[in-house]
Parts: structure tokens; sequence; C-alpha cells
């Protein structure tokens, strides 16, 4: 049962200082007239434990980012189906009755992003990485319709989870190690590598001359590598803004709700006021 009496929210993460959930999430309840409160805090995943069982009644909920994700998938006593297939949740609603409820917004986010870009479909996409992040990837690409989507990562190990949901989902995931030979060439790439990861320069040129639209989940270090060669290419690049006000919109409606499907009332001024609060393009 959603508790109406409390109050307090937060983003958890190491690190977590130059997260900008707590502007958006502020906007948000501004417009809703709701004197809510949204921090930060920095936690490790061996804290976590801890500092979940030492939130007292006034806490209505959490937004999980790096390294969480995995600890936060245990902790919750429900799961919605993203978080089921992906093992990642980055939203958790705080029931003192159930336990705490987990939600993947990634998912929906990646999705809601891509449409802003014009894409609604599709058949076959790349993910460049193959962490948490790349599984969230994976299901929205299948919720857009792929059929194939390839993971280019550095160890070949790393793609059995992203081929563990496409056995699930029923499509064919292939992994690639990276290299400057010729890609096939998709509608979608989705890079899900940190902002400061070093890419050799005609691997960068080659994914970009044949990776479409480019998703970059960074927006802390901006352009990054793989968005400067698509820029060198002449293909368009985004970065992770609008994936990250888009999940923050799904927390949004969790949080005030405890439906993520429920849209919130004047979700369009709220997301105009999410948009304001980042203070650049999105």
């Amino acid at each position: 049962m959603l508790r109406t009496s409390a109050t307090r929210l937060a983003v958890w993460g190491d690190p977590i200082a130059h997260s900008r959930s707590p502007l958006l999430h502020a906007a948000a309840y501004r417009e809703l007239g709701l004197d809510w409160t949204y921090d930060r805090r920095r936690v490790d995943e061996d804290s976590f434990p801890r500092a979940l069982s030492g939130l007292d009644g006034s806490w209505r909920g959490l937004s999980l980012t790096m390294p969480l994700k995995g600890v936060a998938h245990a902790a919750a006593a429900t799961r919605d189906r993203r978080a089921e297939v992906t093992r990642a949740v980055n939203t958790l609603l705080l029931d003192p009755e159930g336990g705490p409820q987990g939600f993947n917004t990634d998912v929906g986010g990646i999705v809601r992003a891509l449409a802003e870009e014009g894409v609604s479909h599709l058949r076959s996409a790349r993910i460049v990485g193959a962490g948490a992040t790349a599984n969230s990837a994976l299901v929205a690409l299948t919720e857009l319709g792929a059929e194939r989507v390839e993971v280019v990562a550095r160890r070949p190990e790393a793609v059995a989870d992203p081929q563990r949901i496409g056995e699930l989902l029923g499509i064919d995931v292939s992994g690639r190690p990276f290299t400057s030979g010729a890609y096939e060439s998709v509608p979608v790439t989705i890079a899900t590598l940190p902002g400061d990861a070093a890419l050799p320069a005609d691997t960068a040129a080659s994914l970009a001359n044949a990776g479409g639209l480019l998703l970059d989940v960074v927006y802390g270090h901006w352009p990054t590598t793989l968005s400067a060669a698509w820029e060198r290419a002449g293909r368009r690049a985004v970065s992770g803004l609008g994936m990250l006000l888009h999940q923050a919109v799904l927390q949004v409606r969790i949080f005030t709700s405890g439906d993520v499907e429920s849209p919130l009332r004047r979700e369009a001024a709220v997301l105009t006021a999410m948009r304001a609060a980042l203070g650049e393009p999105v």
C-alpha cells in the first residue's frame, strides 16, 4: 500500500555527485504541488543492505544507479516484468507491509527517448557494451520489434547475459569483439560504455560508419569517443539525457501512484518542467 504520508526520496549510487536526478524530480514535484524532498547519497554495493534497512517510515522510494541495480533487484520483494527479465532494478517503491517493490524504468526511458528521435520500430540494432544497462537496452529494442541485435563487447563471456535475455524473448543476440573491420549496417546503435571509456579511433570509425542513429547513455562526459566518431561520419548522435529524462518521468509515476503505466495528471506540463530543469536541450 502506498503511504501518502511518506515524502522522502533519493538517488543512491557510487559515484553519485554527477547525478541530475535531484533536479529532475524536484521540478516534477513542484509542478505537481507536492512538498517532497529528493536527495542524493553515495552508497556502494557493500553498504546498500544496511543503508536500505536503516530507512524509516518517512521514506517513499529510491532511484538506483550504478553499481546498485543488481543488489536492488535482489532486495526487491516484488518486481515488474522489465526488472525480472533484465535482473536490474533502478527504482524501489518502499512498502512497509509487502516489502520493496522493484521496477526497471531504464527500459521505458530508452523506448521513449528513441521515439523522440523518430524510432518507433526496427528489426535490427547494435549495442556497444555488455553491462546492466546493455540488458535494459536489449529489452527496449525488443519492445521496438528488433529480431536481431549484435552486442559488441571487450570480453566474449560478457555477452552471456544478453544472450540469456535473447533466448527468453525469442530474438537473435550475437556477440562480437571490438574490431576495426566492417560491421553490418543497422538503423540504431545504443552505447552503454562509461563516459571515459577509450576506444581505438579505427574501431570507433567502423562502428560509426555502420551504426545509424547513436543513443549514447552517457550524459556527464560529452562528447564521448563514439559520439565524436559519429559526428565525423556525419551521423546523428544523442546523449543519455533523453533516456534520463524519460526514465525519471516513469519513476515519478511510480512514486506518486505506485503504477508505472498510469500517466501523471498534467504529464505534459511535468515533462516540460523536467526538461527545463536540465538546463540544456534534450
